[in-house]
């Protein structure tokens, strides 16, 4: 059994064929999913995606933040408006929240401010950080470090980063999402041997979808679109890099996502691949 900690499912490509791509998900073995909030908006969206595709609420949770690039939409109303949504139960994380230092989208000071605002919200709510950081590790780790104490977790999610930011996030007891960037062979192979160093109850698995397609998968989809049916993909490698088997990595990511986002247990009741 696969969880996928963070999935785009209300991007239009998997939105407009959600029953195709729960389906498939199950197939490989992926039980349970959190789908990604980025926005009010989406945030909001990915909740009635839960409540419309699992009514019974074990497969499918999300988290609700504002993306960094999104920072600049922030308004007053805004912090009420999120604290709403996150009180609901199929919300089990503050986010997508973070820093975002490579594209700028929005100016690096009101990322900081908005940033500041959500984990305000975690750590008054008690619920866990999913975190977003692009040439940012510095400035993030100063920002949170004031809130640390009053979180009960929180993950950078879709690491790609040097050491030196892997280390300082592990030293902050944070925990780490692992996507199909170590797949690739242009950007990611320095992850092939960084993910062994993140401990087992750390490290957690996401296909990031529809983006982050695995470069290594074979065949490759027609439509050039990720899907979290491919996460055995990642599970494979990560697997081969710790010289773990894909049984024993799927049974702790899975463990350490579950208590991380508070899951029911779950089986997909189908193979992991």
């Amino acid at each position: 059994m696969l969880i996928d900690i963070g999935v785009n499912l209300t991007h239009p490509s998997l939105a407009a064929d959600l029953d195709g791509v729960l389906e498939r998900a199950r197939q490989a073995g992926v039980a349970q999913l959190m789908a990604t909030g980025t926005s009010l908006a989406e945030s909001e969206q990915a909740l009635r995606l839960c409540e419309e595709h699992d009514p019974d609420g074990g497969r499918l949770f999300c988290t609700a933040g504002v993306h960094p690039h999104d920072a600049s939409q922030w308004q007053d109303d805004h912090r009420r408006q999120l604290q709403a949504l996150l009180r609901h139960s199929r919300v089990r994380a503050v986010g997508e929240c973070g820093l975002d230092f490579n594209r700028d989208f929005s100016p690096r000071p009101v990322q900081e401010k908005v940033f500041a605002a959500q984990l305000e919200l975690a750590a008054e709510l008690g619920m866990p950080a999913f975190l977003h950081e692009r040439e940012a590790d510095q400035r993030l780790l100063a920002i949170l470090r004031d809130f640390r104490d009053h979180l009960p977790a929180a993950v950078v999610h879709c690491f790609t980063g040097e050491r030196r930011a892997l280390y300082a996030y592990l030293d902050l007891d944070l925990h780490i999402g692992i996507t199909g960037w170590i797949c690739d062979e242009r950007r990611g192979t320095h992850l092939q041997e960084l993910v062994r160093d993140i401990p087992a109850g750390r490290l957690m698995l996401e296909s990031d979808a529809p983006y982050l397609l695995p470069r290594t998968l074979r065949p490759k989809p027609k439509s050039g679109h990720n899907e979290p049916a491919y996460l055995g993909e990642v599970l494979a490698m990560v697997a081969r890099q710790r010289g773990e088997t894909p049984e024993a990595v799927a049974a702790h990511t899975s463990a350490c996502a579950r208590a991380f986002f508070g899951l029911p247990d779950a089986s997909a009741g189908d193979r992991v691949s």
